[in-house]
């Protein structure tokens, strides 16, 4: 619904658009390439290191072996890898309280970590039962302590490098500051350069999202999250999982016994906000 009443979320994709989620999508894919040639790299360096360090104290071992060991944790944590991206995204640095930002990520990583021991045990387990041979496959989440070590300073490798790529596949690869000021919006052979200020509010609108000022409506080719990313520290903040506003269009807030609230905004209309959204909105 456009304009004044409770906004429903909707699925209704439009005709303008920009490089936003083309460029996002495609930037994540080379970030994760780029994880997987440097992981394919460790596992041939650490590989080689096992079976040299072996075989000088005598103690030889097929390459096979350590192969499978550190094959096995690189794989898993490829596959892994998605999901430390979206906690990232979801808990970006520039905008998350530092307690929501370190609760997320402890629990991101704990839940990866689990993840992360369980099955590669399981896959050296399985492997090692092809080649004729046996192995624990409860023997990581047994050695825990080693395996937290080893993984702690992964997964915050692997979120810092993600912000400082993010920022600088946004920036262009250049040092010069994107325009924060306006949204470049494409309709057709069109550009439209919209000032951030004058957007009260953005809603999801499948693969698009509609932004809403007193000049009119806008649908521009993007997702919320990136949405939400690029207008980080603008002013915006999520009040439901299909919509942001922006706080100085806000002229009041009405909670409900429910813990959902309703946000009417300074030109007029309102906007319905999931409970688990408004400690953000009200914070000062």
């Amino acid at each position: 619904m456009r304009g004044g009443g409770i906004v429903t979320d909707r699925g209704t994709p439009g005709t303008s658009g920009g490089p936003l989620v083309t460029s996002g999508r495609r930037d994540d894919l080379l970030f994760v390439a780029i994880a997987a040639v440097t992981g394919l790299a460790v596992t041939v360096f650490n590989t080689l290191n096992v079976v040299d360090d072996r075989a000088r104290v005598g103690r030889p071992i097929p390459v096979w072996e350590p192969a499978v060991w550190e094959g096995t944790s690189v794989i898993v944590l490829l596959c892994l890898l998605p999901v430390v991206m979206w906690a990232t995204r979801r808990a970006w640095p520039s905008r998350a309280a530092v307690v929501q930002l370190a609760a997320i990520h402890l629990a991101t990583f704990l839940a990866i970590f689990l993840v992360h021991v369980t099955v590669m045990g399981l896959l050296r387990s399985a492997i090692y039962g092809l080649a004729g041979a046996t192995y624990e496959p409860l023997q990581p989440l047994r050695d825990w302590p080693y395996e937290l070590r080893q993984d702690l300073p992964i997964y915050v490798a692997v979120v810092l490098f993600y912000v400082a790529w993010t920022k600088l596949r946004r920036s262009g690869g250049t040092t010069a500051a994107p325009d924060r000021n306006r949204l470049e919006v494409r309709d057709g052979a069109r550009r439209i350069y919209v000032p951030v200020d004058e957007i009260d509010w953005i809603e999801a609108a499948g693969n698009y999202v509609e932004l809403h000022r007193a000049a009119g409506s806008l649908l521009h080719r993007s997702s919320l999250a990136e949405m939400e990313r690029q207008l980080a520290g603008r002013d915006f903040v999520r009040i439901h999982r299909s919509r942001l506003v922006r706080r100085s269009a806000v002229r009041q807030v009405e909670t409900k016994p429910s813990g959902d609230f309703v946000v009417r905004l300074s030109r007029g209309g309102e906007l319905a906000g999931s409970r688990r959204y408004r400690r953000p909105l009200l914070e000062p």
